[in-house]
C-alpha cells in the first residue's frame, strides 16, 4: 500500500503564510513610521506653537514700558540702550524659555521681540531640512545642535486715547443750539496755529463727533456745521438739521447742507476708563482756605502753587501760580464773578468727587493758551457737568459718568477750545468747539495698542 503525501501544498502554506507575516510586518512598520513621524510633527506644533505666549509677554512689557514712561524715559526698570538705537531687555522665564524685546522710540514705537523656547528631545535629527520647522517656515536654521526654537515678532504700536476726538460721550450728542460749530487745530504744527493757539485762518477739518451708542438719533447736529466726521456705535443714526452741514474745510467753507459722503459711520467702540483719585494722603490746604487774598490788587479766595491739594468746596476767585492737582469732595460751584486764573506756566489738575458741577462766571482764565494747562476729571460719583462760563474755555474735561451742558445766552459766541470726554453731550448755547490735536499726542489718558504685527526670521 502506498501512502501519498501532498508536499508541494504544504509549502505553499508555509509561502503563504510567511508572505503574510511579511506583509503585516510592513504594515506595522509604515504604521509605526506614520506615528512616530505624526509625533516628531505635533512636537514640532508645540514647540513651534509655545513660543507666541513668550512673544506676547515680552511685547506686553514693553507696551507697559512705553505707556508708563512714554518714549522719552525708556531707560527705567531696568532697560539699557544699545548702540542699535534700540532699548533692550532680556528676561529668562525659566525652564529654557526666555525672550529678548527691543524698543525703538518713535512715536509709534516698533517693537522688536525674539522668544526662544526648549526644542523637542530629539530636534537635530528631525530638523535638517532647508524649510525649516512644519508650519513655521522659518529659513536660516544654524547647526543642528541648537538646543532652543526662536521666533521673532515685530509690532508698531500706536497710542490710543479717548482724546481723539473733539468731543466724545459713551451716550447722546445733543446739539440744539444756535451758531455751533466745530473745526480743529494743531498748536505743535506752526502751519496750523499761531503761536500754539487757535488761528480761524490756519484751522484744519478734525472738529470730530462721536458717540459708542447705537441708537436711532445718536448724534443730534441740528444745524450745526461740523468741520470734521461724525461717528456713532453700530446701527446708530444721526439726525441732522436743515441747515447742518458735516464734512471737510471745502465742504463747510462752500455753504453744503448735509454730511459729505465718508464723513459718518457707525462703528464707534471706543474705551472710556473711568478715573482713580490721583492721592488719598499727602495733601494740603490751599493757601487762603476761604478767606479773601489781596495780590497785588486783586481778592483771591484760594492760591494754589505746586503740589497736591484737597477742598470740600470750591468756588470764589482761584490764582493757580504752579502745577497743582486738586481734589474736591463736595462742592465745585463757579458762578457771578468767580474764575479761576491759571498764569503762565502753571497748571491745574482738579479731581471732582461731587455729584454735581457747575463752571460759570468767568470761568478758566487760561493765560497758557494750553488746553492741558487745565484738565477737569469727574470721578465715578460726578453725574453732572454745567458749562455756562462768560467767557472763551481753553482746557479739557473727561467725566465719563457725567452730563455734560453747555448754555450760552445772548448774541455772544463762546470757544471752547480743547477736548471732552463725558456720558453725554447737550449744547444750548452759541458755541464754537476748536479741537487742539496735539492733546491727542500728550493725553494723560490712553494706552499703546499693537496697530500692526509682523513675524520675521529670528536669525537675521
Amino acid at each position: 500500500m502506498k501512502i501519498r503525501t501532498n508536499t508541494k501544498a504544504q509549502g505553499s502554506v508555509l509561502m503563504v503564510t510567511l508572505l503574510t507575516a511579511f506583509i503585516f510586518c510592513i504594515a506595522l512598520a509604515s504604521y509605526l513610521s506614520m506615528v512616530s513621524s505624526q509625533n516628531q510633527s505635533v512636537m514640532r506644533s508645540l514647540t513651534w506653537n509655545s513660543a507666541i505666549p513668550v512673544v506676547e509677554a515680552g511685547i506686553e512689557e514693553a507696551l507697559t514700558q512705553v505707556y508708563f514712561n512714554g518714549i522719552t524715559n525708556l531707560t527705567a526698570n531696568g532697560w539699557t540702550f544699545g548702540s542699535d538705537g534700540f532699548y533692550h531687555k532680556t528676561r529668562d522665564l525659566g525652564n529654557g524659555y526666555s525672550y529678548n524685546v527691543l524698543i525703538k522710540a518713535l512715536p509709534q514705537p516698533v517693537i522688536d521681540c525674539v522668544a526662544s523656547v526648549p526644542a523637542p528631545a530629539n530636534f537635530a535629527s528631525y530638523y535638517s531640512t532647508p524649510f525649516g520647522m512644519i508650519l513655521g517656515g522659518v529659513t536660516g536654521q544654524p547647526s543642528s545642535t541648537v538646543a532652543t526654537v526662536k521666533r521673532r515678532v515685530q509690532v508698531v504700536a500706536k497710542r490710543q486715547t479717548p482724546f481723539t476726538y473733539a468731543m466724545l460721550a459713551k451716550g447722546q450728542v445733543d446739539l440744539k443750539g444756535n451758531g455751533i460749530a466745530t473745526d480743529s487745530f494743531d498748536s505743535a504744527d506752526p502751519l496750523y496755529s499761531t503761536l500754539g493757539k487757535y488761528d480761524p485762518a490756519k484751522n484744519k477739518a478734525n472738529g470730530d463727533i462721536a458717540t459708542n451708542q447705537g441708537l436711532v438719533n445718536s448724534i443730534n447736529s441740528g444745524n450745526a456745521d461740523i468741520m470734521g466726521h461724525v461717528h456713532t456705535g453700530p446701527n446708530g443714526t444721526i439726525s441732522i438739521g436743515p441747515n447742518g452741514s458735516v464734512g471737510d474745510k471745502a465742504w463747510i467753507s462752500s455753504g453744503q447742507n448735509g454730511i459729505e459722503p465718508g464723513f459718518s459711520s457707525d462703528d464707534s467702540n471706543i474705551d472710556i476708563p473711568g478715573i482713580a483719585l490721583p492721592f488719598t494722603s499727602g495733601y494740603s490746604t490751599p493757601v487762603g482756605g476761604g478767606w479773601p487774598i489781596l495780590i497785588p490788587t486783586n481778592v483771591y479766595t484760594y492760591i494754589l502753587g505746586s503740589g497736591n491739594y484737597q477742598l470740600s468746596s470750591f468756588s470764589g476767585k482761584v490764582l493757580v501760580t504752579g502745577n497743582a492737582v486738586l481734589v474736591v469732595t463736595t462742592s465745585f460751584t463757579f458762578n457771578g464773578q468767580d474764575s479761576i486764573t491759571i498764569a503762565p506756566g502753571a497748571s491745574l489738575k482738579v479731581y471732582v468727587q461731587a455729584a454735581s458741577a457747575s463752571l460759570g462766571g468767568n470761568g478758566v482764565i487760561n493765560n497758557n493758551g494750553d488746553a492741558l494747562a487745565f484738565q477737569y476729571y469727574g470721578l465715578n460719583s460726578n453725574t453732572s457737568v454745567d458749562f455756562g462760563a462768560n467767557a472763551a474755555f481753553t482746557g479739557v474735561v473727561y467725566a465719563p459718568n457725567a452730563d455734560f451742558s453747555l448754555g450760552g445766552g445772548g448774541n455772544n459766541t463762546y470757544d471752547f477750545v480743547g477736548a471732552s470726554v463725558t456720558k453725554s453731550v447737550t449744547m444750548n448755547g452759541h458755541f464754537h468747539f476748536h479741537y487742539d490735536e496735539n492733546i491727542a499726542r500728550r493725553a494723560p489718558i490712553g494706552e499703546y495698542v499693537v496697530f500692526s504685527w509682523n513675524e520675521l526670521n529670528p536669525y537675521n
